[in-house]
């Protein structure tokens, strides 16, 4: 019998398709890796699962801990999803900008989701980003990925995408 602990092993390993059309005129070979395959649709899967298991090893994400990110969609998705299957709760914030579809999928696997203006300007107390980092200085036991600037967001791909392109294209 064949099968996953979570959902969380079936991230990555997507399959690369050939785009038949992209190349006219030139002799090239043009492939998209169908990130969209994904558990929750979206390369982001994989970076919300790298910075989750890297603030574990590193002790600044604790059992019963508390994820709170700003975010547009995506990436919330992607920590949600791992959270979900780790334990952990997440508050994201994002603008009224934002899809309801995408707010609606963050509360569905289990997040709290807060909407800010997007009117509000960078560095001022009601811009996204200002919230998500006032919440998580507020909420005890949580944990501020910070996804525009941790190590473990390109690290993902350094770790999983490239070496799959590589494999996959046979070098």
């Amino acid at each position: 019998m064949h099968y996953y602990d979570s959902v969380l092993g079936l991230i990555g390993r997507t399959p690369l398709v050939k785009l038949n059309r992209m190349n006219r005129g030139i002799k090239a070979t043009v492939l998209a890796k169908m990130e969209n395959l994904n558990p929750g649709f979206s390369v982001k899967d994989r970076i919300g699962v790298s910075m989750i298991e890297a603030a574990e090893r590193e002790g600044k994400l604790k059992p019963g801990g508390t994820i709170v990110e700003a975010t547009s969609g995506n990436t919330g998705i992607g920590l949600a999803l791992a959270a979900a299957v780790k334990g952990y709760k997440c508050i994201f914030v994002m603008t009224d900008k934002a899809s309801v579809e995408k707010s609606r999928y963050l509360k569905a696997l289990g997040a709290d989701v807060v909407i800010t203006p997007v009117s509000a300007k960078p560095g001022t107390p009601d811009h996204y980003v200002s919230t998500a980092q006032r919440i998580a200085k507020e909420t005890p036991n949580s944990f501020y990925p910070d996804q525009y600037s941790h190590p473990a967001n390109p690290e993902a791909h350094y770790r999983t995408t490239g070496p799959e392109i590589w494999e996959q294209t046979e070098g």
